[in-house]
């Protein structure tokens, strides 16, 4: 087993992952909301008013969001890997 499989992940990796989780969650959440919604028979004037509005939105703002942090996630892991392969390489 190598260095580079034995590495534990960073504190900016764990609360990155953390946000990507809570952020996708939270959206989720809120999608099966609304179907709970319609399915209880709720209308589009209803799902106009109070909280709903925000919890409507929500997974089109999250989802999309969720992906980038993703994205970035990966992108930071593969280059903290990548330069300690390097350093094992010279060994």
């Amino acid at each position: 087993m190598t260095s580079a499989d034995s590495t534990e992940p960073t504190a900016t990796e764990r609360i990155l992952a953390a946000i990507i989780v809570g952020v996708v969650a939270l959206s989720v959440l809120a999608f099966f909301s609304i179907i709970v919604g319609t399915w209880q028979g709720m209308d589009s004037e209803a799902f106009s008013a109070g909280l709903w509005p925000a919890i409507t939105m929500t997974p089109l703002f999250g989802l999309p969001i969720g992906f980038v942090l993703i994205i970035a996630l990966l992108i930071i892991s593969t280059r903290r890997r990548r330069a300690l392969g390097t350093d094992d390489a010279t060994e």
